[in-house]
């Protein structure tokens, strides 16, 4: 019996131990400055966390009260507009006062809000409605529906808008399509049909090219935008959710949520040229030291060095250095890390 306590206590301490170095390797690890304030949307604790950039220090918390996982900064980055996902009973978009950190204003119309973009008109964002399958152009300043335009699919979901031209891109999950909506015209003007699953899309910054993740099929498409040809249907990785192009357009990163990758494919060639992995899933110690990676959202720095991944699983942000394709800082977040705005 005094042996078997000892061998228990000594058990417990092990364990002890093990949990403690658990706890400190888990702890996010900050080591760079750069310019600008980072937005972190957290679904389940419902907030949004500003990280200033250059101190590494978290200056705000915002409630926001309600499951957001889209966001997009607006009026000269004063402004940033959430959307709500997962809850029919605050299906309200909310706006943030970036200058005072704050909840400014409940937008209070019956919109079940996803996919959201920043219009070139002030004020003005468009969203894409998951219920009605409608594009929904909404007027901040005065609160106000000025369009709705049907996507003319099933589950519409994210939007991406053309850098020079008033057409915007939506994904449709069911459908398993993208539709093409001119907003001048205010309609559809062609259904392109793709993979199975339909999710992330991401234009290239000189608009030529329109890559979405089908991630019932691990495969990316890419659409040619001048005369809406599918022209490459590329392999990814499990379950690749949004994808990223780099500031200067040579490279798409692609977030494989299931092996807890970060995809980095060339652009012109379309080849895949580095997996970056996660901490977490490569060998079976770091699957005891470490969270089930999972990383969901890509937001690119405007200086091009620098990526932020959201890591739902392991509430953290990694930071990818764009040269070398290596994770070089983490941020700790709020529960389950998605959307992302950037404010300089």
């Amino acid at each position: 019996m005094k042996r078997l306590k000892y061998v228990l206590l000594f058990l417990g301490v092990l364990f002890l131990l093990f949990r403690i170095s658990t706890l400190i390797i888990r702890l996010p690890s900050y080591s760079i400055k750069t310019s600008g304030k980072l937005y972190i949307v957290s679904k389940v604790t419902e907030n949004v966390q500003v990280f200033d950039l250059f101190s590494g220090k978290e200056i705000a918390e915002i409630s926001i009260d309600m499951l957001s996982h889209e966001a997009v900064k607006i009026s000269n980055e004063q402004k940033i507009v959430l959307t709500n996902f997962g809850n029919s009973n605050k299906n309200n978009i909310k706006i943030i006062n970036t200058k005072t950190n704050s909840l400014e204003k409940v937008f209070n119309k019956k919109i079940y809000g996803n996919g959201i973009v920043a219009l070139p008109e002030k004020e003005k964002v468009a969203i894409i409605d998951y219920v009605s399958n409608d594009l929904v152009v909404l007027n901040i300043e005065n609160d106000s529906i000025e369009k709705q335009i049907s996507t003319e699919q099933e589950k519409s979901h994210l939007v991406v808008l053309h850098p020079k031209k008033p057409i915007a891109y939506v994904t449709n999950i069911n459908s398993s399509s993208i539709s093409v909506i001119d907003l001048n015209l205010n309609k559809v003007i062609k259904i392109i049909v793709c993979g199975l699953g339909r999710k992330g899309i991401d234009i290239t910054p000189d608009g030529s090219e329109i890559w979405v993740t089908n991630i019932n099929e691990n495969s990316i498409t890419v659409i040619d935008t001048t005369n809406y040809t599918i022209t490459n249907t590329l392999t990814s990785g499990n379950e690749s959710l949004k994808l990223s192009f780099s500031i200067d357009g040579k490279y798409c990163l692609v977030a494989n949520a299931t092996d807890g990758t970060v995809s980095v494919f060339n652009q012109q060639t379309k080849k895949d040229i580095k997996t970056i992995y996660l901490h977490g899933k490569t060998t079976l110690l770091e699957k005891l030291l470490y969270h089930t990676p999972r990383p969901v959202n890509i937001l690119m720095h405007p200086n091009g060095l620098y990526a932020y991944v959201a890591n739902s699983n392991a509430d953290k942000i990694e930071v990818i250095d764009m040269k070398t394709f290596k994770i070089i800082s983490t941020i700790g977040t709020g529960r389950v890390p998605d959307a992302m705005v950037f404010i300089h």
